[in-house]
């Protein structure tokens, strides 16, 4: 029996695709359909005979999945029903009504249509390529794997808005948090590293890229995150300003006259980073700030001061920490960036050995010195292999 499963992430002019091994965890084919829309669309592919790239039209999602599937034909494997165990989507918002995978039929495309509100930037993107992959492969099982899913965990302390009730409960307005399925890869991958058992141990990720989250994981579960309604809270992003005082907003609106539309571009694609210094990479971030550039060096400190900030709150509401894990783009691969997040939490048992932290690799490692109380770790993620073995594992249930 087959144990391939195509992993879809559909965004609003793209279709990124994984096909995935699931008992041995292997990338058999990846790839990328871009601009879809536009005059021009852009696709890679990187299979058997090494990665090829084309341009051509993709007017919509349903045309971009047939591109996949060509590629496919033209440079292999070869993906059809009778090779697939299942295809895979991450869907972004699974709201309250979704705490684990789900079987895709009629009923759960209207449930996710129905969380469109809370998710207008990703909940339809994904719907489409939901409904390309089941009109392409309508006798194989499709599965959803949402973000938020991992974080229905959290106690009503902690997913609670002090906001007025009836308001918040009228407009489901709550923290439902995400990267889930990063958290949940990572906080198992370092749990098995460690050779522990995830039951057994404290953890705080730190899911670190041009989106970036912080999660509190006790005993596998997690039961605190700094994302909120929207993938806006909490820390410093590339483009997105992370935690803000709320009356910013109705003084920017009074003083300064901006519209919604106006507020929300500001917070979700002109703050962060980019706003900070001009730069959204963090490579280029650095660079400035060797140079000289002052914004350059206030916003690395920015980065640093807001994710010591929730270290210190998770150690907190955990109690103790046995395991702090970096992972995601700039987590992986970013030595100062680490060595600046924890920088000054000696007291509570958090170190950084400066050597361990300069080694480069594709794989699990420690970073802090022997005999730290607190174990630092970077963990590559894999959220397409946790999507594959999320859905592989619903369809043989």
């Amino acid at each position: 029996m087959t144990t391939q499963v195509l992993v879809i992430n559909s965004g609003s002019s793209s279709i990124k695709y994984q096909l995935v091994e699931v008992e041995t965890g292997a990338a058999l084919a990846s790839g990328l359909v871009e601009r879809i829309g536009a005059a021009e669309g852009a696709v890679s592919h990187k299979g058997p005979d090494g990665k090829h790239e084309v341009e051509l039209p993709v007017p919509d999602h349903e045309i971009g999945m047939q591109v996949v599937l060509d590629q496919f034909k033209q440079h292999g494997p070869t993906v059809d029903a009778q090779h697939l165990l299942a295809v895979g989507h991450r869907v972004v918002q699974g709201g309250s009504l979704f705490d684990a995978p789900a079987l895709i039929d009629d009923d759960v495309v209207a449930q996710i249509r129905s969380l469109i509100p809370l998710a207008p930037l990703h909940n339809p993107a994904n719907l489409s390529g939901i409904l390309a992959a089941r009109h392409a492969f309508p006798t194989v099982p499709h599965v959803a794997v949402f973000d938020t899913a991992f974080h229905q965990t959290l106690p009503p302390e902690a997913y609670t808005y002090a906001l007025e009730r009836k308001t918040a409960e009228a407009h489901a307005v709550r923290r439902y948090g995400f990267h889930g399925t990063s958290h949940l890869y990572v906080s198992r991958a370092a749990a098995q590293f460690l050779g522990r058992d995830v039951s057994e141990i404290n953890q705080i990720v730190l899911h670190l890229g041009n989106g970036a989250s912080a999660t509190a994981v006790r005993g596998g579960h997690s039961v605190e995150t700094s994302m909120g309604l929207t993938p806006l809270e909490g820390l410093v992003m590339g483009t997105r300003s992370g935690d803000l005082d709320p009356a910013v907003l109705v003084h920017l609106s009074r003083a300064a006259g901006y519209s919604l539309d106006q507020l929300d571009s500001i917070l979700n694609r002109r703050s962060g980073m980019l706003g900070l210094c001009g730069h959204t990479d963090m490579r280029d971030v650095m660079a400035a700030a060797d140079s000289g550039d002052e914004h350059s060096q206030l916003a690395l400190e920015v980065y640093y001061h807001r994710i010591r900030g929730y270290v210190g709150s998770y150690y907190a509401q955990l109690g103790h920490v046995d395991v702090i894990a970096f992972t995601a783009g700039v987590g992986e691969n970013a030595p100062r960036i680490r060595a600046g997040a924890l920088r000054g939490l000696t007291g509570l048992g958090i170190e950084v050995d400066p050597e361990r932290n300069e080694v480069r690799s594709g794989e699990p490692r420690v970073i802090s010195p022997d005999g730290a109380r607190v174990t630092v770790l970077v963990v590559p993620t894999n959220e397409e292999l946790e999507i594959a073995r999320q859905s592989a594992s619903l369809v043989a249930a």
